[in-house]
């Protein structure tokens, strides 16, 4: 199979040029070069997608049978770029994201949800940011996906909805980051109830998942059924760096907001909307996504860090982490507010 990726040098776009190689795929990317690395064994093309004259010479490449689009935002960008590229590809699959549903992150969420509504044609500032949503990048998802079923239309294109993906080489630094804090010790802030579900999924198998032979339609991807927690997930940090950290649940999650602690970035992953974690995949478990225990996608991530991985620099890596001094200050509180209960 040859496969063209658009991206393919950070985290998941990465990972797919890794894995179709690894399947025996002919596979060459198409990226600026100006961050992140190759991948050993593709053939670099280097262009702009926003620039006609690159985007044309690339076309002039083909043919593919596939195209995966990882750095899609602007749907209009997105609509040249699947119009120039229609002749020479037979199927185009676009990462999207759960941000592109209407009701992300506040109601659990099939296929069937609703989405975004935004043009095929608009422009980066289409749209707007919410609170918790919607956002910007939703919109401009959203609108990217129509951008390319009005040029492939629905056979020739798959839709991939993922929620949140982690792994090695993860560039927000998500996970990245409570393993460094769990490495530290002490005592840790957990954030809600340790028994929340919650449905991150490995980046290989996302990637595996894209690679899937003749795949179309619409798919969320998360780990589905929900069945691993925070509990899990902070357990698995602390044990495999060392079991140096003593975990303290506030789980009075209406309190800790009060105290203005940011969701989803001052603690990484935690977020109270009921939505958030109740994304439905069972779509694709049926078409062939198959996701591995979280413990295994720590143990990788830790792996690859203790072997000198780091985080590529972005912009959404530096909103992530609470301070050690804001950290204590709110266990001090919440030890007050303990105290006051055992006393009441």
């Amino acid at each position: 199979m040859r496969v063209l990726i658009l991206g393919g040098s950070w985290f998941l776009g990465a990972t797919i040029a890794e894995q179709a190689i690894r399947k025996g795929g002919a596979v060459s990317t198409f990226r600026r070069g100006r961050t992140g690395s190759e991948v050993a064994g593709v053939d670099s093309i280097r262009g702009d997608r926003t620039n006609a004259d690159d985007v044309a010479r690339l076309a002039a490449r083909g043919p593919w049978d596939l195209v995966v689009d990882t750095s899609s935002y602007v749907p209009n960008e997105t609509l040249a770029l699947a119009r120039a590229l229609e002749p020479v590809v037979d199927r185009y699959l676009l990462i999207s994201s759960v941000s592109a549903y209407e009701r992300w992150p506040t109601e659990p969420l099939t296929e069937d949800s609703p989405t975004l509504d935004c043009p095929a044609d608009a422009g980066a500032d289409y749209g707007y940011d919410g609170d918790p949503g919607p956002s910007q990048y939703g919109f401009g998802k959203a609108g990217c996906e129509r951008a390319v079923l009005e040029t492939f239309g629905t056979a020739r294109t798959a839709i991939l909805r993922p929620g949140v993906i982690l792994g090695p080489r993860e560039y927000v630094g998500r996970l990245d980051w409570w393993l460094r804090r769990m490495q530290r010790g002490g005592r840790v802030l957990a954030p809600g109830r340790p028994d929340r579900r919650i449905q991150p999924v490995d980046v290989r198998d996302v990637a595996d998942f894209a690679l899937v032979p003749g795949l179309s339609g619409m798919f969320n991807v998360t780990a589905t059924p929900a069945r691993e927690t925070m509990a899990d997930l902070l357990g698995s940090c602390n044990e495999i760096t060392g079991n140096n950290a003593d975990l303290e649940w506030v789980t009075d999650e209406h309190w800790l907001a009060e105290q203005g602690v940011r969701q989803w970035t001052e603690l990484p992953l935690w977020r109270t909307y009921a939505g958030a974690w109740a994304v439905d995949s069972s779509r694709a478990n049926a078409a062939g996504l198959v996701t591995r225990p979280l413990r295994d996608t720590v143990a990788d991530t830790w792996a690859w860090l203790q072997d000198g991985g780091a985080s590529v620099e972005h912009e959404r890596s530096a909103e992530l982490g609470i301070t050690a001094d804001r950290e204590r200050a709110i266990l001090g509180l919440w030890d007050a507010v303990q105290l006051d209960h055992c006393g009441a």
